[in-house]
């Protein structure tokens, strides 16, 4: 009978063992160094302006969402303590 009549499959070989990688080249790390030393003049830096002004949205935006758990929290307390006086 053949494997499709039998409906068995046959187990997965083990692979051979893997090949060896070839041994770091001290070139390499200078050459990455040089690359990213290129790449990182290549960012546009924001400006003084721009940094603050982000600033103060990023601190305006979590004073803004701390009000507003602050809220909630405190409007849950009341009805908390509201029902359990009728209790």
């Amino acid at each position: 009978m053949s494997e499709k009549e039998t409906g068995a499959m046959k187990a997965p070989l083990k692979a051979d063992k893997p090949a060896k990688k070839e041994p770091k080249k001290p070139g390499k790390a200078k050459a990455r160094f040089a690359e990213l030393k290129s790449e990182i003049k290549k960012i546009r830096w924001p400006g003084f302006k721009q940094v603050v002004n982000n600033t103060l949205v990023v601190i305006a935006t979590v004073l803004l969402v701390g009000v507003i758990i602050w809220l909630f929290d405190f409007l849950l307390g009341l009805l908390n303590t509201g029902i359990h006086g009728l209790l």
